[in-house]
């Protein structure tokens, strides 16, 4: 049974960092790519990056040039390096494993986790 949960939210002023991490168990086809979406209050769930199993990467623009994914395959743990921080990026981040190489949510992505908060604050 696959199994993927979200840690490293957590509360930050704007321009802060925060590092999340999203450990994996049980088998996750090699061939999926991993993802990191996020979803604020009264919006829908939107995609944040994804990274490929030859670790290509997307971004949204929102986040491009601030925000990195990346993976380490070995110790089976996704990570998404957030920098300057902005209040916009305030939500829900989930991570999620699927076999489309793409920043959209969809039910294509088959696997995801419950979760980590993430506040910014002016």
């Amino acid at each position: 049974q696959v199994q993927l949960v979200e840690s490293g939210g957590g509360s930050v002023e704007a321009g802060g960092s925060l590092r999340l991490s999203c450990a994996a168990s049980g088998y996750i086809d090699p061939s999926y790519s991993m993802g990191w979406f996020r979803q604020a209050p009264g919006k829908e769930r939107e995609g944040v990056a994804t990274i490929d199993p030859y670790s290509l990467t997307l971004y949204v623009e929102a986040v491009r040039g601030r925000f990195t994914i990346s993976k380490d395959n070995g110790k089976k743990i996704l990570y998404l390096q957030m920098n300057s921080l902005k209040p916009e990026d305030t939500a829900m981040y989930y991570c999620a494993a699927g076999e489309m190489f793409t920043v959209v949510a969809g039910d294509w992505w088959r696997y995801w986790g419950q979760g980590t908060q993430v506040t910014v604050s002016s």
